[in-house]
């Protein structure tokens, strides 16, 4: 089954000089003070093309929801430009601002996160300052890699649980329906030490688990008990040597906690079970004659977080589920949280913004230095501004528009229970998409959200991309040039697949990477595409643009994406093609300092007089970075 190609619609944005329009982002090179306190000043600025013929320049606030304009002033002039600055007060937590500029043919624009506008436009999209405490300093520099425990790596052999099925780590995956929780291969947490040289390879530098908790699954999300480390991973003795094996190596390590729900055979659910009138009654809800489990699924019982003792026990107890794991001399880094968007919410209950800052509040008093992300799959504008989760996992903003881009056409995914297909776009299309939802949330959310091609819950990119591995580096050329966290699952950098989220969970084929022949699940190492993610990572790790710089769009049209991410001392220019294409002609004539640029991957630059030629035979990436003047 495949859907209709909806790229030839996609021509609108390629016909416009993105160059040319006013244009303001939430980076350090815009903005003066991305941690500022209430009631301080910070300085926002605002990039003026002298061909958009603005005379004045005001923002617009909304102070105690009530809007107030303050003027704007020239800063400096070059030969192409304006830059205009403002001074403005945060005088709430959220400090939301939009430019109105004055001028042109038209007299009346706004300028918001999704761009410029002739007519009045919705709040939603306004630029944000925020005042709360800011996210971990060591977040802006992250690549993250996803482990799921069981499929990783296995060190011993162990007994196995009288849940589980055995399985060799050459049997391929079981799909039959019921059977895939169950199927367990012997991963732990030993075997995760043993590869730690893998990931410094790569150059990745935060290792995320899966849940470790024991449970009656493979997948851990349905926990029996917070209090330990399953012993099928080898316990809590092997969780500490991973973590000090990787700080040894500069790694962080991330957890995953279930906030929204516990399992049936959880101590605090058997309790609930079978004793009415005890304290862990009140930890779940209960409704016609039994209790409400997440989405149905009866082995996963929701949390009730109007119990003020589930919430002591699980962010205030000094040994309690966040703050233990995270403290000591063998502590986590962060948290992932599982089903953010559905902590605390049931009916006529919404405790989900509450619950986020009280686990944030825990985990800064515990370990002020640690990072926490929570599972998002659609629109997190209510729940991502920045004082509960610092950031989200974007499949919205980030994930789905790189599958409408690169998916393959003859391949039909289904995006985490949608019940059509994704449709394939062009890439102005995906322009929009990303511009309009890193524009419902303030920039350091968006900063500190986790940017990922796919995960342990969904089809590999390599199989989503089709018959062309290529398609793969542009997926990865977006995933580690983009403003966010980049966040691969293990085996994507040696091009693992899996048609949904059960069948991508393979074990990781350690015993093929010198292969030439296909083995194990007929997987063999893809080592095009490993050199490809490590090239790729380094690009990212050695150029501080790529890491901190604002996001420019360039051009968009249905076969290319160019961009740049500007820092105060470095600017960074990005050709993503997913096919080949004809030269895009492109104006220097904003792009101060472009002829001393560099090449940071892929083919050189074409300079030609006062325009670029950026070309392509093919899918791929290449970076160019030069001094911002």
């Amino acid at each position: 089954m495949t859907s209709k190609d909806l790229t030839s619609t996609d021509t609108t944005l390629a016909q416009t000089d993105l160059l040319s329009q006013p244009h303001h982002d939430g980076s350090a090179l815009y903005v003066s003070n991305l941690r500022p306190r209430l009631g301080e000043t910070v300085s926002v600025r605002v990039r003026v093309p002298h061909e958009a013929d603005v005379s004045a320049v005001h923002v617009r606030l909304t102070l105690d929801a009530e809007p107030k304009f303050v003027d704007a002033a020239v800063e400096r002039r070059t030969d192409t430009e304006t830059w205009w600055r403002a001074e403005i007060t945060c005088h709430n937590p959220v400090t939301s601002y939009r430019f109105i500029l004055e001028g042109g043919t038209t007299a009346y624009q706004w300028l918001n996160g999704t761009g410029v506008h002739l007519r009045d436009v919705p709040d939603a999209a306004d630029f944000r300052i925020v005042t709360f405490a800011a996210p971990p300093d060591w977040a802006a520099d992250a690549v993250v890699y996803q482990v799921f425990p069981d499929r990783f790596a296995k060190s011993v052999e162990r007994p196995t649980p009288g849940w589980a099925t055995a399985a060799d780590w050459d049997d391929p995956i079981d799909l039959s329906r019921g059977s895939g929780s169950r199927q367990l291969y012997g991963g732990d947490l030993d075997g995760v030490v043993e590869h730690l040289d893998h990931l410094r390879s790569l150059g990745v530098n935060v290792l995320y688990l899966t849940p470790f908790f024991p449970s009656r699954s493979n997948h851990r999300y349905d926990a029996s008990s917070f209090d330990r480390v399953d012993p099928v991973l080898g316990g809590d003795e092997s969780l500490a040597r991973m973590i000090d094996a990787a700080h040894a190596l500069g790694m962080k390590v991330m957890g995953d906690f279930t906030t929204n729900h516990t399992g049936d055979t959880h101590e605090w659910f058997q309790k609930a079970q079978a004793d009415p009138e005890s304290d862990e009654r009140g930890f779940y809800f209960w409704e016609d004659g039994g209790y409400v489990s997440w989405l149905g699924v009866k082995s996963l019982p929701k949390l009730n977080y109007d119990s003020h003792l589930l919430r002591q026990r699980v962010f205030e107890d000094p040994d309690g589920v966040v703050r233990k794991w995270i403290s000591g001399p063998h502590g986590l880094d962060g948290w992932r949280v599982d089903v953010a968007n559905m902590t605390g919410r049931y009916k006529t209950q919404d405790l989900n913004h509450e619950i986020a800052h009280q686990m944030r509040e825990a985990m800064h008093d515990s370990t002020p230095d640690s990072l926490l992300i929570g599972e998002h799959c659609h629109d997190f504008s209510h729940d991502a501004l920045g004082d509960g989760w610092d950031g989200v996992m974007n499949y919205a903003g980030f994930t789905r528009p790189v599958w409408t881009w690169l998916r393959d056409k003859g391949f039909a995914p289904k995006f985490l229970g949608s019940p059509l297909i994704v449709p394939r776009l062009g890439g102005s299309s995906v322009m929009e998409t990303m511009r309009e939802f890193a524009a419902i949330a303030p920039w350091r959310s968006i900063q500190h959200s986790f940017n990922l091609v796919g995960s342990h819950d969904t089809t590999r990119i390599r199989t989503l991309v089709g018959e062309d591995s290529r398609h793969v580096d542009a997926a990865a050329g977006l995933l580690f040039t983009m403003p966010g966290i980049p966040m691969m699952t293990y085996g994507d950098e040696i091009g693992m697949r899996g048609d949904f989220g059960e069948d991508g969970r393979r074990p990781m084929p350690w015993d093929a990477e010198q292969s030439n022949t296909e083995q194990l699940n007929g997987m063999r190492w893809d080592t095009r595409i490993l050199g490809v993610y490590r090239g790729l990572i380094s690009a990212r790790r050695n150029n501080h643009a790529l890491r901190h710089g604002g996001l420019r769009w360039v051009h968009a049209d249905g076969d290319a994406l160019v961009f740049l991410r500007e820092s105060a001392e470095q600017t960074a220019l990005v050709h993503c093609s997913r096919a080949a294409h004809d030269p895009i002609e492109i104006s220097t004539r904003h792009l101060t300092g472009v002829a001393d640029a560099s090449t940071a991957y892929g083919r050189d630059l074409v300079l030609s007089g006062d325009s670029m030629s950026l070309g392509a035979d093919a899918p791929g990436v290449s970076i160019w970075t030069w001094p911002t003047p």
